[in-house]
């Protein structure tokens, strides 16, 4: 990874776009600590104190603690990610979006400019119940204090930053990915969750170390702190990197007077296929109904407890994990869905035996696509069990001793996902230059 930056940092122009995407990231950063209009540090503190470590703690992740501060990217890219998922299922769903994503550039730059109109849309429903629900618990001030023009007045200046607020990420984002490196909205997302790893740390060692109550506590609480980090993020790698090859020979033909094909290839197929789709999904759909009592009542009932990732593995209270065997049930359902919607093994064995390609020792067509689903359906469950066992170590570790981190497994899952990405982006932009100057010669 290091060679491959030095190497890149001596290309003209990848320098230039390391540089540009710094400094998008430098002003993603501010403005993540710039508040709302209306707003005040206290006000804000009053009211956030209590989703710190709720509901709220998996979304306020991912906003590199934008929401948590309210800020001018309170919603930051999640509305831009949750119209990505939906326009992805609807592509499946309604046979016009699929042939406009079959046609080529043109029907890509059609499903972006939708998946850009709904995130406007998103955002705007997101931002008016985020303002009117905190805007009653007091983040503009005292209610009773102000006349409701003057409320309204808050209200729709709040809705207004954070929907343009999102609408500028979504821009910075595309902007990255064309005159930057790697995914733009990716990289946004990483560089959030990176935000807050650092206080993450420090609170795990001023609770395991510093406050240890011996010399020895003291060793080995940091000793364990570091290596649960380093096992989970060798895991996630392994995990990202691994693929089942599907050997794939092509027979051979003739063309004119020659005999050309016969060539051999393979169909590779992630072991985590499904990303870390599933792991979103089922946490969102935990959490959802957590956000609309909180948001209402103002306090956590006791019911949603069941839902919420730390109140499990606690010893005191194993009753509460009973959410974690529904959580499990929902990642392994999740990955195979989203498997299903992705990856189509007819559609893969046509295009193969149209080709007059096929795999050593199974017929080309039917059993072709049923061998297909077979070894697909191994390998998702793989995938899936590997992100449970990502997932639950932080859970584990928070519900057993108590530590209080606002990364997890899914964080973990995307920082790595997105730095394996991003560096394969800038060796291909290497590996193009290469040609090029092959070329000019």
């Amino acid at each position: 990874m290091l060679k491959t930056l030095r190497d890149a940092l001596k290309i003209k122009e990848i320098r230039q776009r390391l540089f540009y995407t710094f400094c998008i990231l430098v002003l993603v950063r501010l403005g993540s600590q710039l508040p709302l209009p209306g707003t005040t540090a206290e006000s804000i503190a009053s009211v956030t104190e209590q989703f710190k470590n709720g509901a709220f703690g998996f979304f306020d992740a991912l906003t590199g603690g934008s929401f948590e501060q309210m800020s001018l990217f309170a919603l930051n890219i999640t509305p831009y990610i949750t119209s990505s998922i939906i326009m992805q299922l609807l592509t499946i769903a309604i046979p016009k979006l699929e042939e406009m994503q079959k046609d080529g550039e043109e029907g890509r730059k059609k499903i972006t400019e939708i998946t850009r109109y709904l995130t406007i849309a998103l955002a705007l429903i997101e931002g008016t119940a985020t303002a009117i629900s905190l805007g009653n618990k007091g983040l503009f001030g005292a209610t009773g204090n102000m006349s409701t023009f003057e409320y309204a007045s808050f209200i729709i200046v709040a809705v207004a930053t954070m929907t343009c607020g999102s609408a500028l990420l979504m821009w910075m984002g595309e902007n990255i990915t064309e005159k930057g490196v790697g995914n733009g909205i990716s990289i946004i997302l990483l560089i959030n969750i990176i935000s807050r790893i650092p206080n993450d740390i420090a609170n795990l060692f001023n609770q395991f170390v510093i406050n240890a109550s011996s010399v020895g506590g003291k060793g080995l609480g940091a000793v364990m702190i570091i290596t649960i980090i380093v096992v989970i993020i060798a895991f996630v790698v392994i995990l990202q990197a691994a693929e089942r090859r599907i050997p794939v020979q092509y027979s051979k033909k003739m063309q004119g007077r020659k005999l050309v094909g016969g060539a051999s290839s393979h169909i590779p197929l992630k072991v985590n296929t499904a990303g870390v789709i599933p792991i979103i999904f089922a946490q969102s759909l935990l959490t959802f109904p957590n956000v609309i009592a909180t948001m209402v009542t103002g306090s956590t009932p006791e019911w949603t407890k069941y839902l919420l990732t730390q109140y499990w593995w606690n010893p005191s209270n194993l009753k509460y994990s009973i959410g974690f065997i529904v959580y499990i049930i929902m990642v392994v359902g999740f990955a195979y869905f989203y498997t299903s919607i992705t990856f189509n093994p007819m559609e893969v064995a046509n295009n193969m035996k149209k080709q007059g390609g096929f795999i050593p020792g199974i017929r080309p067509g039917k059993p072709t696509q049923d061998y297909l689903n077979t070894i697909l359906n191994y390998i998702v469950f793989i995938g899936a069990v590997g992100l449970l066992i990502v997932a639950t170590i932080p859970i584990a570790f928070a519900g057993i001793w108590k530590a209080t981190v606002s990364f997890g497994g899914t964080s973990l899952i995307i920082i790595v996902g997105v730095v394996i990405e991003t560096l394969k982006k800038i060796e291909s932009m290497m590996l193009v230059r290469n040609y090029k100057g092959f070329l000019n010669d």
